[in-house]
């Protein structure tokens, strides 16, 4: 039908919840490809701390914006949303369901609605005192700046994302509205037709698999992996903010000893799995899946019977 929406589906959760497996399982019930909505799996050489789908785990299943960048480049939230625009249009034309899997709630709310990020608020006089201030007085007295002007946007920016943090006081120091305010203000009509699958756990739950996760990739070999991109003179890139490398480096610059660089890792992935889910719950239209108790076979029909209902879905023969 000539402008019938395309049909999406969106895996989001917090970190370790399992969006992984579910989402390619469900992709081979419903012939779908997969677009990873994580801001940080696009990075190549950083397998292990962004817990990257190995080959194995995709069992086949086509996957898009995984080690599409060096660590050393940038990456926007205006680059994603174009990018994953246009991979819905050609998994969509194959036949084929893009459903989109991750955790980075800004990346993955700016694809599915109408917003215009590209030169909204941009000074470079502001940027360039805002950089001063920061080498100034540093990283934590320009956060607390954006907590106390914009509280919202700050619960979704990491404290040490310099990049981010900068962006968000430069919007509102050039416009007068905060980046959430300027947020709301755009159209919240869905481009496409969207299945939202959320996936929850009882939170003692989840953080005990979020430190069992970091137990593993210690013993997968991640301090290795973090030494190799230090090694070879990788910094102040917006890579290196990333939860996992950020702590490691503190080690590699003698700040922590190693087992506080792990405790610090446990700690901020736990506090970044909070403020996940809290995005998720206020900004989109989400059906919740329980996954603390849950078998995962039982699960899975379950969210493939909403989705197949939502977007009138038949199973994969």
């Amino acid at each position: 039908m000539l402008g019938e929406k395309k049909k999406v589906i969106v895996i989001i959760g917090p970190t370790a919840v399992g969006k992984t497996r579910l989402s390619v399982e469900l992709a081979q019930r419903v012939n779908g490809e997969i677009i990873s909505g994580d801001s940080m799996q696009i990075y190549k050489e950083m397998d292990i701390g962004t817990a990257k789908v190995s080959k194995e785990e995709m069992q086949g299943v086509p996957h898009y914006l995984i080690d599409v960048k060096e660590p050393t480049e940038p990456y926007s939230v205006a680059e994603f949303q174009q990018e994953v625009r246009e991979l819905i249009d050609r998994i969509s034309v194959k036949g084929c369901i893009p459903i989109i899997a991750g955790g980075t709630g800004l990346y993955i709310q700016s694809v599915l609605f109408d917003y215009q990020f590209s030169d909204v608020g941009k000074n470079e006089e502001i940027r360039m005192r805002l950089e001063r201030q920061v080498e100034e007085e540093g990283m934590d007295a320009v956060y607390g700046e954006l907590r106390k002007i914009d509280p919202v946007s700050a619960a979704n920016i990491h404290p040490n994302n310099v990049r981010r943090v900068i962006r968000a006081l430069e919007v509102f120091h050039t416009t007068g509205k905060t980046m959430a305010e300027f947020q709301e203000s755009q159209e919240q009509e869905l481009l496409y037709d969207v299945a939202f699958v959320g996936l929850t756990m009882d939170r003692e739950a989840l953080y005990d698999r979020i430190n069992l996760r970091v137990d593993l990739m210690v013993e997968q070999g991640l301090f290795e992996e973090v030494e190799s991109l230090y090694k070879k003179g990788i910094r102040d890139c917006q890579s290196i903010q990333a939860i996992g490398y950020k702590e490691l480096y503190r080690y590699f610059n003698g700040m922590l000893t190693k087992e506080q660089a792990i405790d610090a890792l446990k700690q901020n992935s736990r506090r970044y799995a909070k403020r996940q889910l809290t995005w998720f719950r206020n900004k989109m239209d989400v059906t919740w899946f329980d996954m603390t108790d849950a078998v995962f076979e039982d699960i899975l029909e379950e969210i493939f019977l909403f989705v197949a209902g939502k977007l009138q879905l038949e199973a994969n023969k």
